[in-house]
This record gives structure tokens, sequence and C-alpha cells, in this order.
């Protein structure tokens, strides 16, 4: 069995659990096969936004099929 890693990074107005929710929501609906997920950084977007924008790294493993 192989797994693949893959990093994505989530937003959110609300925090920095609905912005790692959002990466996990997008890997589950987009990757078969995903096993686990770990975050790695938290971030805050303040310039562009009109608030605050939470930000969420998180890496993603999926088993390879075949």
């Amino acid at each position: 069995m192989v797994h693949k890693k893959i990093t994505l990074i989530g937003s959110s107005t609300e925090s920095f659990d609905a912005a790692a929710d959002d990466a996990i929501d997008r890997a589950e609906d987009t990757l078969d096969n995903v096993k686990w997920a770990e975050v790695q950084e938290f971030g805050v977007e303040i310039a562009n936004a009109d608030g605050r924008e939470y930000q969420a790294e998180v890496e993603v493993a999926f088993e390879l099929q075949g």
C-alpha cells in the first residue's frame, strides 16, 4: 500500500478550525481513499480582506490505487 501527501490551504472568515475543515472537506470531496490529515500551520490574512481571513495549511494523505 502506498500513500501520497499533498498540501492544501483552507480559509474561513470564522476560525482556524473552520479553515482546516474547509481544506479537509475539499480533499474528501475530490480525492478517493483519504486516510488522514495533519494541520501544519495557521495564518491570518488581514491586508486584502474586509475582516480577518483565517487560513490553515493542511497535509492530506490518501492511498494510491493500483
